[in-house]
């Protein structure tokens, strides 16, 4: 996911083994993004549903439940779901397995935190280390993506 574009106009061309070529645009830079995004959701989501059946969970106004079995059902369909996400990756051929779910792990870190909070209220309200955490791991996320001369 390497990508160094001043402009809307700049694009970077990459040539992978087999010799297709993907040049990185800003609108290709805003595909990605999207789809690290949408990925988390389906990841989170699902394993939240798997996790509220199996071990049950805060509801917003603090009280713990555990949610009935097809809550684990669908949420198994979900991630099975996000595991063909990834591969929506513009760059995928270029940058393959590896690198692209390196930079997802960034996502998926400040997402979960996000996610929590939204689901569980309060009681997964991130705190300053889960803030300067997550702010860490998306300068990572974005060395991976944008380092120059890949």
């Amino acid at each position: 996911m390497n990508a160094e574009a001043s402009t809307a106009s700049e694009s970077k061309e990459i040539t992978n083994d087999e010799g297709s070529s993907f040049q990185w645009t800003a609108v290709t830079v805003l595909i990605s993004i999207a789809v690290f995004i949408l990925a988390g959701i389906f990841e989170i989501m699902g394993g939240w549903l798997v996790w509220a059946a199996i071990k049950g969970t805060n509801d917003r106004d603090g009280t713990f439940s555990k949610k009935p079995w097809y809550y684990a059902l669908f949420g198994s369909l979900v991630l099975v779901a996000y595991g063909f996400i990834p591969c929506l990756q513009p760059s995928a051929l270029s940058d393959g397995f590896g690198r692209i779910y390196a930079a997802y792990g960034g996502y998926f870190i400040v997402l979960s935190f996000l996610l929590a909070w939204a689901l569980e209220g309060e009681s997964a309200k991130p705190d300053i280390g889960d803030l300067v955490g997550g702010a860490i791991s998306l300068a990572g996320v974005f060395v991976i993506m944008f380092w120059p001369g890949r």
